[in-house]
């Protein structure tokens, strides 16, 4: 037998990948497996997720800056939202899906909390929702879960009310600050959360408040010491531009690889050299000159009826 052959016959098959459920999520976290999650916004991002096997992909009202061309995440609203999510939920099978409650979806009553989470889980086939900050946020955690929905929390740096919290920039930094996101964060674990995000604070603070959370708590910006991290796949990827925070970190620059693609298609369109002639479609020489003998305008105009009323 051949060492080929031999390899073949003694190749294994891929391993089955557990479906991500909240409880495994917990098992992770127990075992310290670490979770991985990114924030996708489309179906193709969510087939790229779902091929390298990444735990959870969070559609972000980040959507709002990345793929919507809006400044905040503030205007982006349920319609847009439901709309994203749905696309990535037929990319994916075996992550968890999360989608963003957007800003004004959530805040006023449970009532309108509950009715907006529904809406990501029946329309778009979310498996839970994320929502921002402490206080009344804690509320409308507790009333979504009563209504049987699992939620992620989120503290420190929250995008939605970035404006009163001083701008985009780290939280956390003060021990009264610390002991405000660290507050915020037991709430939200009380309050039955799944998993808590911790943006933008320092790595000591985050790790203090993860060891007094029974939820995972999931990183971007706050060190190591979390259960898992997450990142903006058009952040990592390097597809955004411009200015990127700092604890991002850039994996690839799919965005030059774009324009090389792009730039070189337009060269060749203007210069004629695509299509080639191994992009179109044959013929028949017969059909061809079938083709040339009916195509008049005489044989044309006969075949249709242009009977018509004119416009009063």
């Amino acid at each position: 037998m051949s060492s080929g052959s031999r390899q073949q016959t003694d190749a294994q098959p891929p391993p089955v990948r557990k479906q991500v459920t909240v409880t495994r999520l917990a098992e992770m976290k127990d075992a310290g497996e670490p979770i991985v999650m990114v924030t996708a916004y489309d179906f193709p991002s969510a087939q790229v997720a779902e091929d390298v096997g990444v735990d959870i992909v969070l559609v972000g009202d980040s959507a709002a800056n990345c793929v919507l061309g809006y400044d905040s995440t503030v205007p982006v609203g349920m319609e847009e939202m439901t709309m994203l999510a749905s696309a990535v939920r037929r990319g994916l099978k075996t992550p968890l899906l999360v989608g963003d409650l957007p800003f004004g979806s959530y805040e006023s009553s449970n009532e309108l909390a509950i009715a907006s989470a529904q809406a990501m889980v029946k329309q778009a086939g979310c498996d839970a929702v994320k929502l921002e900050g402490g206080g009344a946020s804690v509320d409308r955690a507790r009333a979504i879960i009563g209504a049987g929905i699992p939620v992620m929390g989120h503290v420190g740096l929250t995008p939605q009310t970035a404006t009163a919290l001083g701008g985009m920039k780290a939280q956390g930094r003060t021990a009264e600050k610390a002991i405000k996101v660290a507050e915020d964060a037991i709430a939200l674990d009380r309050a039955g959360c799944f998993s808590i995000v911790i943006e933008a604070v320092p790595q000591a603070v985050s790790e203090m408040i993860a060891d007094r959370l029974n939820a995972p708590t999931i990183g971007i910006g706050a060190g190591n010491s979390t259960a898992g991290q997450v990142l903006v796949l058009h952040d990592l990827t390097g597809i955004n531009t411009g200015h990127v925070a700092k604890f991002v970190k850039r994996y690839s620059d799919v965005r030059s690889e774009m324009k090389r693609g792009l730039a070189a298609y337009a060269e060749e369109v203007r210069s004629g050299a695509f299509p080639g002639p191994e992009h179109v479609y044959s013929v028949e020489p017969s059909e061809l000159d079938e083709l040339r003998r009916r195509l008049n305008p005489e044989d044309i105009e006969s075949s249709y009826s242009w009977d018509w009323e004119p416009l009063p």
